[in-house]
């Protein structure tokens, strides 16, 4: 048989011991598996897409971890937007699960819609929330909201009750929108609301130094803040007097809901916060972090993320 090989010159002694390249190539191979096994399609789960609300919002939904896992869909807060989950979505103690996350209405990649309407009516975040559940096909999920994701959970409640859920996370939610459950903050709230943008900058930067009793570090700091300033200042403005419907919609919860609240949270009064919840369903569950603030998923992310896989596996639907 020929012999095709180019030759440059008389072969030269290997560098390279017999063992030593035995053993290089078993790393060779075994990294090739590992590369072929991570992108196979079972494993290679995010995907972007976006539904349309049905007053014609469009919303930005993102999906990781296992597909065929139980799933686990994130509200954000107020100024946020699916990246407040970015611990969680690359967490390995979740990667099991299906985990969806969506931009609000007026938030990161979603509609920015100019009618005040369209923020104000707290029914229509509970709409991008169904519309959101129904495109993924999602059954039986744990639904956890921040903040005013909380709110959002409420609304849904009110509105479409909770059949086809296996639990839901308020995480320092807003359980309503009134002065004896949030703290007051009025210079921040109308720096926010101002139509000078240099307020309104240092005002969103307050607010989200607001949410951390120990602040992220700068790298992350500085994206949140990014990510802050693309919010709508239209929704900004008229979210505070957003509807929130949790006296009809706690009471028709039958499905565990669990509170978890950052114990120094600077943004929702906690105890008076549980309390309400409480006085509207008695079967609510309550977990404090006592040296976490409005962040508790953030801030103390491995041990919300336990605590998160321990509720989800605890409830596996109706």
């Amino acid at each position: 048989m020929t012999d095709t090989r180019f030759h440059s010159g008389p072969a030269a002694p290997s560098p390279i011991p017999r063992t030593l390249r035995g053993v290089v190539a078993s790393i060779m191979t075994m990294a090739f598996s590992l590369l072929l096994a991570f992108s196979s399609p079972a494993l290679a789960t995010d995907k972007e897409y976006t539904v349309t609300a049905p007053d014609g919002v469009s919303i930005a939904v993102q999906e990781a971890g296992d597909p065929s896992g139980p799933a686990i869909v994130f509200i954000h807060g107020l100024l946020g937007s699916r990246l407040n989950w970015a611990l969680q979505t690359s967490s390995p103690e979740l990667q099991r699960y299906r985990l969806i996350t969506y931009d609000m209405r007026g938030h990161g990649l979603s509609g920015r819609p100019e009618d005040a309407a369209a923020y104000q009516d707290g029914r229509r975040w509970a709409d991008d929330l169904s519309t959101v559940l129904k495109a993924s096909g999602v059954r039986d999920p744990v639904l956890v909201g921040w903040s005013l994701g909380g709110a959002v959970l409420s609304n849904y409640l009110a509105a479409y009750g909770d059949a086809g859920l296996a639990g839901m996370v308020y995480v320092d939610g807003v359980i309503e929108l009134n002065g004896t459950l949030i703290t007051p903050h009025p210079e921040v709230y109308a720096g926010m609301a101002s139509n000078d943008l240099t307020q309104h900058l240092d005002a969103v930067r307050s607010f989200l130094a607001l949410c951390f009793a120990k602040q992220p570090d700068t790298a992350i700091f500085e994206r949140l803040l990014s990510n802050a300033a693309m919010a709508s200042w239209t929704m900004t403005r008229i979210t505070p007097s957003m509807t929130v419907s949790a006296a009809e919609g706690l009471p028709r919860a039958k499905v565990p809901v669990l509170l978890l609240y950052g114990g120094r949270d600077a943004l929702v009064m906690v105890e008076p916060s549980i309390a309400r919840a409480r006085a509207l369903n008695p079967a609510i569950q309550t977990l404090i972090y006592p040296n976490s603030g409005h962040a508790p998923f953030l801030e103390e992310a491995e041990r919300f993320d336990r605590d998160l896989a321990r509720f989800r596996d605890d409830h596996r639907g109706q």
